[in-house]
Parts: C-alpha cells; structure tokens; sequence
C-alpha cells in the first residue's frame, strides 16, 4: 500500500505564506507526476501545481508567479511554496503522486488533504 501525507495547512493572513509538504511511503518503485489540487465548491478538485519526476512544472493561472512547487525524490516528497495568499486561495490542498509499484503497475494516490484558510 501507499500513503500520502500532507503537513503545513493553517491559517494566515492575506499576503503571508504557508509551505505545504507531501510525503510518499509504502510500496513504491517510483514517482512520475505529483501535484497538488484545491477541492472546489462544486466538489471537484482543480489542478494547483504539478511537477513531473524530470522537474518540469504547471501551474494554474491563479498560482502563477505566486506558487512554486518542487520536489524530493529521494524523500518522495513534493512541496508547495505558496507566497502573496489570498483569500480566495482558500480552501482544502490535495496532494496527488502517480506511483508506479514494484509490480510495475502505476497508480494514482490522493493525501487525505490539509485545510488553508486566508482571512483579508
């Protein structure tokens, strides 16, 4: 099995910042893709950041120029550095790591999500 844990949500003030983390464990063989995506208020999940095991990065226009995402792959963590909050960033974080096990199948896993929330 695998697990996703996720750290550094809380609550902060518009223009602070919050780091996020993400760490892997458990059955794997490697990490291609991880993200991390915000639930919506129609109960989806919309992309944030992603970065792909070689370091190449997407953001969503939203994060663009205030959001960095990275990476750890000998941790297999991936990061989330997010600076100039607002309040309308708030909202609960997802991590997402696409896995490939010792079994060479790949799959996808989700953290169980970390709360932030930004007050104006």
């Amino acid at each position: 099995q695998v697990q996703l844990v996720e750290s550094g949500g809380g609550s902060v003030q518009a223009g602070g910042s919050l780091r996020l983390s993400c760490a892997a464990s458990g059955s794997i063989f490697s990490i291609n893709d991880m993200g991390w995506y915000r639930r919506t208020p129609g109960n989806r999940r919309e992309l944030v950041a992603a970065i792909t095991n070689g370091g190449s990065t997407n953001y969503a226009d939203s994060a663009k120029g205030r959001f960095t995402i990275s990476r750890d792959n000998a941790k297999n963590t991936v990061y989330l550095q997010m600076n100039s909050l607002k309040p309308e960033d708030t909202g609960v974080y997802y991590c997402n790591a696409d896995v490939r096990k010792y079994d060479m199948a790949s799959w996808s896993f989700w953290g169980q999500g970390t709360q932030v929330f930004v007050s104006s």
